[in-house]
C-alpha cells in the first residue's frame, strides 16, 4: 500500500468531513463571522460604548442633600458647578457622620442620589458620603463629591501655607521629576504594546482553539455514530489510522480557519487602536512570528487529538458535549494562572507543564523574547504532549467495542 494512496485516502476523508460539517449556515457563522468580528467588536465597539456611557454619566444632573452647620461658600459653589443640585440641611445628631441613622431609607429608596455630611471640628473638617453602591447615579454622585472635596482641600492647604508665609509650590513639591517622565522608560513603544497584548492574547487564543474544535470533533465521532454513518466509513478500504488522520485533518482545518480569522480580526483591531494612539504595534522579529505559529500549531495538534479521543469514547452527542464542555476548565484554569506568572527570571520547568508551556511561550514571543533554553523546553514538551494525545486518540479509534457499539 503506497504512501501516496494513503495520503489520498486521508485527504478524501478530510474533504468529506469538511463538506458535510460546513453545509449548515450556522456552522459558517460560527467558523467565519464570529472569530472575524470578535476582536474588532471587543476593541472598537466596546470602548465606544464605555465612552458613551461615561458621557451619559457626565451629563447627569444629580440630586443631593448637604448636611452641615457651616458649609463653606466656595465648596457649595464647586458642587453646583459639577452638576449637583442640592439642598442644605442641619447636621443630625449621630455618633459618627458615616452612620446613616434616620437618613437610611432616603438613600435606599432613591428619592435622592446621596447625602453629604461635612462638619468643622476645631482646626480641621470631617465628612462622610451616604450613597447606594448598587445605583449608578449614587456612585456618580459620590465620585463627583470626592473630586470636588479633593480640589477644595488642595485650595485650603494652599491658603494655609500662604497665610504661614511659605511658598506653596516649593512647600508642597520639594521633589520633582526632571524632564519628560516618558523618557525615563527605555522600552520601545513596540515592546510596551507586546507586553500589553501578551497579557490576554494567549488566553483568548487557547480558549478559542479549544472551543472551536468541540463541535466538529463531536459531529465527526459521536455524531457519526448516532447517524449510523460511522459503520459505512469503516467499510471503506482504509485503515483506522487513516480514518483518524482524516478526521483530525478536517477538525484541524476547521479550527485553524477560525483561529486564523480571529488573528486577522485581532490585527485589524490592533491597527485601528494604533491609528488612534491607544496602543502601538508590537515589534516582532521573523523568528518570533515563526515560533508563534509553531506553538499554536502544536497546541492545536494536542487539543484536536484530545477532543477527538474523548468524543469517540462517548456513546452520543449529548454525552460528548457533557464531557468536552466542562473539559474546557483544563484549558481555562492554566490559562488564567499563566497570565499572572512573572516572566522575569522564570524557571525553565514552567515551560514543560501542559498548556502552561504554550501560553508562556506565546507571552514571551509577543514580547519578542527568544530564550533558547525556554524554546527548546516548550517545543520538545509540546511535541511529546501532542504525540501522547495522538496516541490516545488512535487507541480509541482502534477499540471495536467503542467504535461499533452504542450500548
Amino acid at each position: 500500500m503506497s504512501s501516496k494512496g494513503k495520503s489520498a485516502r486521508v485527504r478524501a476523508i478530510a474533504k468529506k468531513e469538511i463538506v458535510e460539517f460546513s453545509r449548515d449556515w450556522r456552522t459558517i457563522l460560527a467558523i467565519i463571522v464570529i472569530p472575524l468580528l470578535m476582536f474588532p467588536l471587543l476593541f472598537i465597539i466596546f470602548p465606544l460604548l464605555l465612552e458613551s456611557e461615561a458621557a451619559e454619566l457626565d451629563a447627569m444632573e444629580l440630586n443631593a442633600v448637604i448636611q452641615s452647620n457651616s458649609l463653606p461658600v466656595n465648596l457649595a459653589e464647586n458642587l453646583s458647578m459639577n452638576g449637583i443640585d442640592f439642598v442644605v440641611e442641619p447636621l443630625p445628631e449621630v455618633e459618627q457622620l458615616s452612620i446613616a441613622g434616620d437618613d437610611l431609607e432616603r438613600v435606599r429608596n432613591n428619592s435622592i442620589d446621596g447625602i453629604v455630611r461635612i462638619e468643622r471640628v476645631e482646626d480641621h473638617w470631617k465628612y462622610a458620603i451616604l450613597h447606594l453602591s448598587t445605583s449608578e447615579r449614587s456612585n456618580e454622585l459620590r465620585n463627583r463629591v470626592l473630586a470636588v472635596l479633593n480640589e477644595w482641600e488642595v485650595h485650603e492647604v494652599e491658603t494655609l501655607i500662604e497665610e504661614g508665609g511659605l511658598e506653596v509650590n516649593s512647600t508642597l513639591n520639594p521633589l520633582r521629576w526632571d524632564g519628560d517622565i516618558a523618557q525615563g522608560d527605555v522600552a520601545t513603544s513596540g515592546e510596551q504594546a507586546g507586553m500589553v497584548l501578551s497579557l490576554f492574547i494567549p488566553l483568548v487564543l487557547a480558549i478559542w482553539t479549544y472551543s472551536s474544535a468541540i463541535q466538529p470533533s463531536i459531529d465527526m465521532t459521536a455524531g457519526e455514530r448516532e447517524r449510523g454513518t460511522l459503520e459505512a466509513l469503516l467499510c471503506l478500504p482504509c485503515t483506522r489510522m487513516e480514518l483518524l488522520f482524516g478526521k483530525w485533518l478536517a477538525v484541524a482545518a476547521i479550527t485553524g480557519v477560525g483561529v486564523l480569522l480571529q488573528i486577522c480580526g485581532l490585527l485589524f483591531a490592533i491597527g485601528y487602536l494604533a491609528s488612534s494612539s491607544v496602543i502601538g504595534l508590537p515589534q516582532l522579529s521573523i523568528l518570533s512570528i515563526g515560533l508563534i505559529v509553531i506553538s499554536i500549531m502544536l497546541f492545536a495538534v494536542m487539543v484536536v487529538a484530545f477532543e477527538l479521543a474523548l468524543a469517540m469514547r462517548s456513546h452520543s452527542v449529548k454525552e460528548a458535549g457533557s464531557i468536552l464542555a466542562p473539559a474546557l476548565m483544563l484549558i481555562l484554569f492554566p490559562a488564567l494562572f499563566t497570565q499572572v506568572i512573572n516572566l522575569d527570571g522564570i524557571e525553565g520547568f514552567w515551560f514543560a507543564i501542559p498548556v502552561v508551556n504554550v501560553l508562556l511561550a506565546l507571552r514571551e514571543l509577543l514580547m519578542n523574547r527568544i530564550i533558547t533554553e525556554h524554546v527548546i523546553i516548550w517545543f520538545v514538551s509540546s511535541m511529546v504532549y501532542a504525540g501522547l494525545a495522538a496516541y490516545y486518540a488512535s487507541k480509541q479509534f482502534n477499540r471495536e467495542d467503542i467504535v461499533t457499539s452504542l450500548s
